[in-house]
């Protein structure tokens, strides 16, 4: 059962992986179309650079979560390469459970307030030129964090599945089963 669950999860975020590398897409034409006007035109638009930074923003909101499940987040290796495997899954999963998802939880909560505010007000950018609708982007914040909460119990189930296999990978595990039988 937790096994496929696992793959539930690593489904998801392969998914949003994919969602994301389309809006690295877009965000880098809209780099290159930004640079070519500034600079080969001499016409740049506030609006434009404001959505590079909204689309670097998901960028970055979303892609933690990715980074999660596929091991990209940043830790300390030089003591995490010297234990077991076993001793590595306990670590990620006390991590997550005392770290990770009370701060993804905090920081959720938390912030319903500041784009419900921003919603309320109908805030703008504050630039001539710039864009309408902020709290869209104000709203990817709360959302981000229920996609990272969502990850993080990935995360785990990952882990307590990494615990469980005693270090072996799966297809290892599912080898022996079968010479077993």
């Amino acid at each position: 059962m937790l096994v496929q669950l696992e793959h539930f999860f690593r489904r998801m975020s392969r998914l949003l992986g994919r969602g994301l590398a389309i809006v690295f897409l877009l965000m880098t034409a809209n780099v290159f179309f930004d640079v070519v006007m500034r600079y080969f035109f001499h016409n740049s638009s506030v609006g434009m650079q404001e959505m590079e930074w909204h689309l670097f923003a998901i960028i970055i909101l979303f892609g933690v979560s990715v980074a999660l499940l596929e091991e990209g987040h940043v830790r300390v290796d030089f003591l995490y390469d010297r234990f077991s495997v076993r001793k590595k899954a306990v670590i990620n999963i006390i991590g997550t459970v005392f770290f990770l998802l009370p701060l993804a939880c905090l920081i959720l909560f938390g912030s319903f307030d500041f784009v419900m505010d921003s919603y309320k007000i109908h805030e703008i950018s504050e630039n001539p030129g710039g864009l309408h609708y902020r709290y869209v982007i104000k709203g990817m914040i709360p959302l981000a964090f229920a996609v990272l909460i969502f990850n993080a119990i990935g995360y785990t189930v990952q882990n307590i599945n990494l615990y469980r296999r005693n270090g072996q990978t799966e297809e290892v595990c599912l080898r022996l089963e079968e010479e077993s039988k």
